[in-house]
């Protein structure tokens, strides 16, 4: 099997509610994702599929959603959470709302699912994704 992997860099907020320590409090990461793909056979060129692709829809999905912004669970408690969603859209970066904590594993695994539906229509198979929160810490999707 031929793979294909494209790293992708932004910059977000969050904060892990219930967490034992201080990521409970609200903090920001430079997320970093590589993407690997794989297809059936290869394209014309001799690719998987041109990186730029991956760049385009799924790195243009990450910064209408993810990118400046915060990654926020539905629900959470803290009375700040609503005032940051009301500045955020404020400033045109609408807060995104997961419905489970915004965990490293729980981000990597919405984009598994999102980088899923935008690549298929290419041909293209999205077989794991690693989301490095910090420089020394990361999770990943494979696909099951």
């Amino acid at each position: 099997m031929l793979t294909c992997t494209r790293r992708l860099e932004w910059d977000a907020m969050h904060r892990v509610p219930r967490h034992e320590s201080k990521c409970a409090a609200w903090h920001g990461h430079r997320y970093a994702a590589e993407i690997t793909c794989s297809a059936e056979s290869l394209d014309d060129r001799g690719r998987v599929i041109d990186f730029g692709v991956i760049k385009q829809l799924v790195g243009g999905w990450i910064d209408a959603h993810w990118d400046h912004t915060a990654i926020l669970m539905t629900g959470d408690p803290d009375p700040a959470a609503p005032v940051i969603a009301a500045a955020n859209a404020a400033h045109g970066r609408p807060v995104y709302w997961m419905t489970g904590h915004p965990t490293a594993e729980n981000i990597v695994a919405e984009l598994g699912r999102v980088a899923t539906e935008l690549l298929a229509p290419h041909g293209v198979d999205v077989t794991s994704i690693r989301l490095w929160e910090t420089p020394n810490g990361s999770a990943e999707w494979i696909k099951g």
